[in-house]
């Protein structure tokens, strides 16, 4: 069973218009966990029925943004029922072989993106440290991301086995053979390039990223409701007819061909590879 931490994982607050939804799992980097993950659609559902509420700032607490998905905190619930259903996909606990984390990850980290991506109201990404591999996918669901100068982003699962994130927006967030770069190498990437490539709005030190992120959220919010909404259906759009969304459904199948693979050969869905082994010694 696992042992959470905390009972609020996400915090919520809001302040001329803008809904601030923070990751709380500081002590690990805020590792996305079941329990973190349900609380953050909760929130996400939460500011966009308010309607005094224009924009979201997504942020993270203590020294990371997030360090990924949760592959080895005592608060590891990857097993566990889970407490509600987001998508229409049925619960993952117990289902044998290769579907349990087939099932799983459509609604928790595929599906739940989706929605993120989908809603209605603007989500601006405040970025300070590390924002590694399925902290990528957090950020990119937002529309602006402002990055803290210290910010840096990596997605080294191809350590694992596996062809990137569930929420594959790779080559849709930077160029494609910057994208290769990205995930072949898995190497990390500054703030400085990640702003030079077009993949983060700004970069502002790291004493400014809450009070830059509120203003630029303030901006939105305070503009009329229904034109941001048709605009932000229109990016999505425009992504979408690109191929963002085929390929997403494309590589995702990609992804759990590699995870059957790697229980095939080594009796684990991501190759026995520990959060060390994705860290890196320089990042730890």
């Amino acid at each position: 069973m696992a042992s959470y931490e905390t009972d609020e994982p996400i915090g919520y607050q809001t302040l001329d218009g803008v809904a601030r939804i923070t990751l709380n799992r500081p002590l690990y980097g805020n590792a996305q966990n079941g329990q973190l993950l349900y609380a953050l659609d909760d929130a996400f559902a939460r500011a966009n029925a308010d309607d005094a509420v224009g924009a979201i700032v997504l942020a993270g607490a203590g020294k990371h943004f997030s360090s990924g998905h949760d592959i080895g905190t005592p608060g590891r619930d990857a097993e566990e029922t889970a407490p509600r259903r987001v998508t229409l996909w049925p619960d993952h606990a117990g289902r044998p072989g290769a579907e349990a984390a087939y099932v799983r990850e459509q609604e928790l980290y595929l599906g739940m993106c989706r929605r993120w991506r989908a809603a209605p109201k603007p989500a601006v990404a405040a970025v300070q440290g590390a924002c590694i591999a399925g902290g990528l996918m957090l950020a990119w669901v937002c529309d602006l991301i402002i990055a803290s100068d210290d910010a840096w982003f990596c997605d080294p699962v191809l350590r694992m086995g596996v062809p990137g994130v569930e929420y594959f927006a790779h080559a849709f967030e930077m160029h494609p053979r910057v994208a290769r770069e990205f995930l072949f190498l898995g190497e990390n990437m500054s703030a400085e390039r990640a702003h030079a490539l077009g993949m983060v709005n700004r970069v502002v030190p790291r004493a400014e990223l809450e009070a830059t992120a509120q203003a630029v959220a303030q901006r939105i919010a305070a503009l009329p409701r229904m034109g941001v909404m048709l605009a932000k259906q229109a990016f999505n759009l425009q992504e979408d007819l690109a191929g963002k969304r085929a390929t997403m459904d494309a590589v995702f199948h990609m992804h759990h061909l590699a995870h059957a693979q790697n229980m095939m050969t080594s009796g684990s869905a991501i190759g026995g590879v520990t959060a060390r082994d994705i860290a890196g010694k320089d990042n730890e």
